[in-house]
């Protein structure tokens, strides 16, 4: 029955004048609830859609489904799935790191090493940043976002950046610190903290 599906499925497509294809597949009814919403959301045809595309690409590209991948500029590693219970711990199948010059396959043990680090590293970044950003000074807030409100308010931040970054170009002699008026203390491109906490200018 899939088969014949399919072959109708291909057939319809050779007579659609929309550059579109139908895509067919029988989901367990215990996975779907999970499984359709994300479908919904990956093959969106708008921006989202294009950036969740985009994400999936290393998924992709492994040979096995990846529990975590982390990168940087240049280099990436990859912790590989799936996990597997050995008496009462977990561990992954194995993993991968690419930088310059190398490219290494991890066993279990190393790759579990290399995750543990990286999620460490991932801990103490992003307390540091909490410091440094004096955000324990916040008021508790929800996780969820309106994007209605918060996706205008960003975009406008970014385009008067960009504003005045081309505007600090057009200036002669203008010091490389000082991209914008607005945050002349700064170093390069950074934002001061109203900016980065989307307060704007008195």
């Amino acid at each position: 029955m899939l088969i014949f599906c399919k072959a109708v499925d291909r057939l319809a497509d050779l007579m659609r004048c929309d550059r579109k294809v139908t895509y067919r597949a029988f989901l367990d009814a215990r996975t779907a609830p999970y499984v359709t919403p994300l479908l919904d959301k990956i093959v969106a045809d708008d921006a989202d859609g294009d950036t969740l595309r985009n994400s999936l690409i290393p998924w992709r590209r492994a040979q096995r489904p990846p529990i975590a991948i982390y990168h940087g500029d240049i280099s990436r590693c990859r912790i590989d799935g799936p996990w597997q219970v050995a008496d009462d711990q977990w561990l992954p199948l194995g993993g991968l790191i690419v930088t310059s010059g190398v490219t290494a396959h991890l066993n279990p043990f190393e790759a579990q090493a290399l995750h543990k680090r990286m999620q460490q590293a991932i801990e103490d970044v992003t307390l540091a940043w909490v410091r440094e950003h004096d955000l324990y000074a916040l008021r508790h807030v929800p996780e969820e976002i309106d994007r209605t409100v918060a996706d205008p308010a960003a975009k406008a931040m970014i385009a008067a950046w960009a504003v005045g970054r081309r505007e600090a170009d057009a200036v002669p002699n203008a010091r490389p610190d000082t991209t914008r008026d607005c945050c002349p203390g700064e170093p390069g491109d950074g934002l001061c903290a109203l900016c980065r906490k989307g307060l704007g200018h008195a």
